[in-house]
């Protein structure tokens, strides 16, 4: 669901219901309602949303589950190394 998804992102990202709040100019409250699943962002929002956390609204709203890194603004040598690193990360074997 939703609330799961922004959750987890925001979590992940070390911020507070506060601070994401404040990121997108709305209170906290309304994050806490998105988190809890009681109300859904606009579509504005969810644009906001998804260009804050460089992930697509597809996959904030769970139709598609591949997420998606910002790199606007990257040189090829930049983006190059992170394509690199990528393929390093998918090759290390899971030994959890």
């Amino acid at each position: 669901m939703f609330g799961e998804i922004i959750k987890k992102i925001r979590t992940t990202r070390n911020l507070s219901q506060v601070q994401l709040a404040k990121e997108l100019n709305v209170s906290k409250q309304t994050v806490s309602n998105w988190e809890n699943d009681n109300i859904l962002p606009s579509i504005e929002m969810l644009v906001k949303i998804s260009h804050f956390f460089s992930v697509s609204t597809d996959y904030l709203l769970e139709l598609d589950n591949r997420r998606y890194l910002e790199i606007t603004g990257l040189t090829d040598a930049q983006l190059e190394h992170v394509q690199q690193i990528i393929r390093d990360i998918i090759d290390i074997p899971n030994t959890i």
